[in-house]
């Protein structure tokens, strides 16, 4: 409770640290926000040509299933990547005034929350160019992006943590992050997978939010109770470890950067 007043206190500079992050990645780039939407729109139509031959048979509508897991799997590949060394590149402010330090990996995980969310309309955009049938269960979204902002919060907490006294974690999490999205089911169906990995792809968090997402969005179906506690457990589970690890060290971090 007093860590989230403490969010309501600098909500102002959170807000600031957010919007720098916005500004900054679209700064002299000419269609600015609009990159939120083609990215996505642009990488879909090359997955889809790429992939839409092998997996045809096995999806119906290739590029809304494609863009779900996209979606998913970008927001949180984009947000722990810019968390990652967000304790390292605020030093000078953190030696100079007093600032709750888990404002920095908060900031990166709301201002690519602001990106997933543009990125959602595409998705949309997609779905009624492809003559998705959109239901009321669309509704639901709130629940597997809630459920992955937390996650990701989880990770990004830890991982800024770690790379203040482990540096190297900056060149590996790239390659763990290449992995990860091959043992996620982005563009491809758990179906063809053998039973020993396929087994290894379920255990995976970001599937979990990823089915949990297409449910929802692309087969029309209210989220089922089961799903949605492992959704919610691992998204616990890895918001309390990131917090905790963070919590220990945060005293430490002046010492290091």
């Amino acid at each position: 409770m007093d860590q989230f007043k403490l969010v309501l206190k600098y909500k102002f500079l959170l807000n600031e640290l957010v919007m720098r992050d916005i500004k900054i990645k679209y700064r002299r780039s000419v269609l600015g926000l609009l990159w939120t939407l083609l990215n996505p729109l642009l990488m879909m139509i090359v997955l889809t040509l790429v992939f839409s031959n092998i997996f045809r048979f096995s999806i119906d509508n290739f590029p809304v299933y494609l863009l779900c897991g996209q979606l998913i799997f970008n927001f949180f590949s984009e947000a722990s990547n810019m968390a990652l060394p967000s304790i390292l590149s605020n030093g000078s402010l953190i030696k100079k005034v007093y600032v709750p330090k888990y404002l920095f990996p908060l900031s990166k995980v709301f201002s690519s929350l602001v990106n997933l969310l543009a990125s959602f309309v595409a998705l949309l955009l997609v779905m009624i160019f492809t003559q998705s049938q959109i239901t009321w269960t669309i509704l639901f979204v709130p629940l597997p992006l809630l459920y992955i902002f937390l996650f990701t919060l989880g990770v990004s907490l830890l991982l800024s943590a770690l790379s203040v006294f482990f540096r190297d974690i900056m060149h590996l999490y790239g390659v763990l992050l290449t992995a990860w999205m091959y043992f996620t089911p982005v563009f491809y169906p758990l179906d063809i997978l053998p039973a020993g990995i396929r087994n290894i792809v379920e255990f995976n968090p970001l599937t979990s939010f990823i089915n949990l997402f297409r449910e929802v969005v692309m087969y029309n179906q209210v989220p089922t109770l089961s799903l949605n506690l492992v959704c919610l457990a691992y998204s616990l589970v890895m918001l309390a470890v990131g917090a905790y690890v963070f919590y220990k060290n945060q005293d430490k971090f002046i010492l290091h950067i």
